[in-house]
């Protein structure tokens, strides 16, 4: 077998009208798309942010170099993610096995999954709750502003129950542990916040751990980021440091597949749980891919944060199944899931 084809197809789905009101991020989001002379064909995403044209010819120079050779003989692991995806979709189907086979053991076949608003008026968070109760979620992801957290929990809960639970990720905005744990105080009565995921700045721990002697709402620190390119990596020593400073509850994981399985063993070790960030706001292939990871960690067990439904439109056809706040793990052979290529066309820009 030998690879004839590597596409690079730049897209860029818009984001929910609620969402794209008030994120003014731009994702430059590449998606692979490997294809054989036996006509297998294998699929990668990446969030490759403000992608340079050197960037650009850099991967497209590496996708050049794979025609002609046999994808089994590559080491995927050894690429970059935006390839490693699409070569071990390949060989699983050339093996008729799922990707999650190349990770270990599957734990789950269903991988829970948080709802997610960016930072917005109170209301505007609560109109979102609805959504995502209706669609079945019960963790509500929010990217949390000090100036209105505790109003905006409040008409939340006013509006979808206790049931409904609320992560709370002000991405270090409290800043300071005196005014987390105020925030905090004024949040517990509410019985409906699940953690508080950076609320302070990371450069000292010991912040982390006062604070979890003074809430009982568990605080998480998010190591690594989404897999992109230059991205932070995970690094399972921050894990390690984190866990021996006793100042977390629980563990956010983002980065490579290998570097999330090292870091999650480490949180395990500890009898910590953690979720999983592979994508954040991607386009559904790698969240097809992070999902087959996480079935075979044991400890990501927390709602993760893959987030291909605040798209308007599904490049994956409706193939990642989304039933009642829950991702359904493919079954494969290789990720399980095909490009709707008449949706990737629509959107792609390069």
């Amino acid at each position: 077998m030998k690879i004839t084809d590597v596409d690079l197809l730049q897209v860029e789905v818009p984001l929910i009208p609620a969402i794209a009101k008030s994120r003014q991020r731009i994702y430059d989001i590449t998606i692979c798309r490997i294809r054989t002379d036996e006509g297998l064909e294998g699929i990668g995403e990446s969030a490759v942010y403000n992608l340079s044209s050197s960037g650009r010819a850099a991967l497209e120079e590496r996708a050049a170099s794979f025609v002609g050779v046999d994808p089994l003989v590559l080491n995927a692991f050894g690429e970059l993610p935006l390839f490693e995806c699409a070569l071990l979709d390949i060989s699983g189907q050339a093996y008729g096995i799922p990707v999650h086979k190349f990770f270990g053991e599957r734990v789950r076949d269903r991988v829970m999954v948080s709802y997610w608003s960016s930072p917005m008026e109170p209301d505007e968070t609560a109109a979102e709750a609805e959504v995502g109760a209706r669609m079945g979620f019960t963790n509500h992801k929010l990217k949390a502003r000090s100036w209105n957290i505790v109003e905006t929990v409040r008409m939340l809960k006013e509006v979808v129950g206790v049931d409904y639970t609320v992560g709370v990720d002000p991405n270090m905005e409290f800043r300071y542990p005196h005014i987390a744990a105020r925030l905090a105080s004024e949040l517990e009565p509410f019985g409906t916040v699940a953690v508080l995921e950076d609320p302070v700045l990371k450069n000292n721990l010991d912040w982390y751990r006062f604070l979890r002697e003074k809430t009982h709402i568990p605080i998480a620190l998010h190591i690594g980021a989404p897999q992109a390119a230059g991205a932070r990596p995970c690094n399972a020593s921050e894990v390690l440091e984190a866990l021996k400073a006793e100042c977390v509850d629980y563990l956010t994981l983002g980065g490579s597949a290998l570097e999330v399985k090292r870091a999650a063993a480490v949180a395990e070790a500890a009898d910590v749980p953690c979720w999983i960030q592979m994508g954040g706001v991607c386009l559904g292939v790698l969240a097809a891919y992070s999902v087959h990871v996480q079935s075979t960690i044991p400890n990501a067990t927390l709602p993760c944060d893959e987030l291909p439904f605040v798209r308007t439109h599904d490049i994956l056809g409706g193939g990642l199944v989304l039933d009642k706040g829950h991702f359904i793990v493919p079954e494969g052979p290789g990720l399980g899931v095909k490009l709707d290529m008449n949706v990737v066309e629509k959107f792609r820009v390069a």
